[in-house]
């Protein structure tokens, strides 16, 4: 850069620092105050969008409070838990990151959707804004792809930035503690994944907890039916109460009743002591009936009677004795059509379907895979003395097309197995995984006449894509040394050189990289 070039970068940053200055000090509205700063900021920087990202002081959730560039859509799904993404990180830690091509940066989630990652080439700069020591938000910048130095001269300048917001961003999160209580209600605790089906969920726990309604979940096997009730329980002002859960599934026929309603001694073969069973040890709380389908129809009837008279007998009893109980019920079963069929009572089931909640499974909430799969990796990876652990773009790839027919569950053995797999390099590779998730995908349901597939996207440009992955993951894991990523990948030095020059891959842009390999650059100090 010459002098000259480099006088007008430095007039047009005071002048930049000057306007934003008088904008924090005029204005009123301190809303208005951060949506002004970055709209200043787009017409004197390189800026394609920008957000500021606050933490609830009450749910501790990380959402937009201000954006350039997004449409009110893509500001909304703004939200993020610490750690999670570019801007959870930043957040969590308290440093700023530069990412020079975000395209190829497993930890960029995109959770706006406002990119086209495969048309854009854009870096990201994440910087905290901080005060007294505490860290209350982050301010981001997309802006068009810049070589290293470039990405550090701004990051500084973002810095200074976020002490002129600093106070701006503080009074604005501590209004947030307003409306906070109606918020927290859609995100419960031990919940990950802010997609809109997910939302809906949290909407109706935040509305029915607070209730002694008895609540219906249904939905398929592994999608956190159990999670969802117990979460309706803490809502309750029976959360300092028992929680007792009967699985109907798991329980022999003739245990069922015992489990339910109890029974005294020699009430049955085997029976020899008094047990009370899961109605008068919820007594006072909530009782959780676990696949409820599977109850057979003459325990249904004996059921039935106690909902509708809120008293129980046990077994081989004649004793009846009033219990105060919530209840939820869950299945993975049709109930409506068992009732058609006479394998379910209609009484019954119109007793128990007073407030239904439909879980998602996790096909229908796509955008939760990857938040889900970093908070299993931590987990996990924690238990394992093992941080920072990165998923490589194939294999963001491979977990985001494969359908999870086991949902959460599946999705949660499958990462804890690849925790055990992984190399010392903390790299989630497809090797990791699964052969079940390289075999199936959403093009098997294209196949099938089914949706979700990309047609789009011809088969040899998705191997290209998977290829060029693939180099870039090696050179990474090599800090940009050709010859040890070629053995890598199986290739001699000439075959990695001429796949690079074809994807115009340079392995310099991997040699000034951080510790871990991730591809992101920190300014000197960091």
């Amino acid at each position: 850069m010459n002098d000259s070039s480099q006088f007008e970068r430095l007039r047009s940053e005071l002048t930049l620092l000057y306007e934003l200055s008088q904008v924090v000090n005029s204005s009123e509205d301190v809303s208005q105050c951060l949506d002004s700063a970055l709209r200043l900021m787009a017409s004197h920087l390189h800026m394609m969008r920008g957000t500021i990202t606050l933490v609830s002081p009450v749910t501790g959730e990380i959402r937009i409070e201000a954006s350039y560039g997004l449409n009110p859509e893509e500001r909304a799904r703004g939200r993020y838990a610490r750690g999670e993404g570019i801007t959870g990180r930043v957040i969590e830690s308290g440093k700023g990151m530069c990412i020079s091509n975000v395209s190829r940066e497993p930890l960029f989630l995109n959770r706006t959707r406002s990119r086209d990652l495969k048309k854009e080439n854009i870096s990201f700069i994440c910087v905290p804004i901080s005060l007294n020591g505490e860290v209350v938000g982050a301010l981001s910048v997309d802006r068009l792809l810049a070589d290293p130095q470039t990405l550090e001269d701004e990051m500084r300048l973002l810095h200074i930035i976020t002490m002129l917001l600093a106070h701006a961003a503080l009074e604005s999160q501590s209004r947030m503690d307003a409306g906070e209580g109606e918020v927290a209600s859609f995100r419960p605790a031990d919940f990950i994944g802010n997609s809109e089906a997910m939302q809906l969920v949290y909407q109706q726990i935040g509305q029915v907890g607070p209730s002694s309604m008895t609540v219906l979940l249904q939905g398929e096997s592994g999608t956190g039916k159990k999670l969802a009730a117990l979460a309706i329980h803490k809502a309750s002002s029976r959360s300092d109460k028992p929680f007792i859960t009967v699985n109907c599934a798991t329980l022999p026929e003739s245990l069922i009743e015992s489990e339910l309603f109890g029974h005294e001694r020699g009430a049955f073969t085997g029976a020899q002591g008094m047990r009370e069973g899961g109605f008068e040890l919820a007594d006072g709380g909530t009782l959780f009936l676990d696949e409820i389908g599977e109850l057979p129809l003459p325990s249904q009837a004996k059921l039935l009677r106690v909902l509708q008279t809120r008293s129980v007998e046990r077994l081989g009893g004649g004793e009846t004795r009033n219990v105060d109980v919530r209840f939820i019920a869950a299945t993975n079963c049709d109930l409506a059509r068992m009732v058609e069929e006479g394998a379910f009572r209609r009484d019954l089931f119109y007793r128990i379907n007073v407030f239904p909640i439909c879980m998602p499974p996790l096909r229908k909430r796509e955008d939760d895979i990857l938040p889900l799969c970093t908070h299993f990796l931590r987990k996990f990876g924690a238990a394992d003395r093992r941080k920072n652990i990165r998923i490589s773009l194939a294999g963001m790839d491979m977990l985001t097309q494969y359908p999870w027919p086991g949902n959460v569950r599946e999705l949660q053995n499958v990462m804890e197995r690849a925790v055990l797999l992984l190399g010392q390099d903390n790299l989630l590779m497809p090797s990791h995984l699964p052969p079940a998730l390289k075999r199936v995908g959403k093009g098997a349901d294209a196949a099938e006449g089914g949706v979700g597939s990309d047609l789009s996207v011809s088969l040899p440009e998705k191997l290209d894509e998977l290829e060029r992955a693939y180099i870039v993951e090696a050179l990474k894991a090599s800090r940009g040394h050709l010859g040890r990523a070629a053995v890598e990948l199986g290739l001699t030095e000439r075959i990695m050189a001429l796949r690079m020059k074809k994807y115009d891959i340079g392995y310099k842009e991997f040699r000034r990289r951080d510790a871990d390999g991730s591809g992101r650059v920190f300014p000197q100090g960091k």
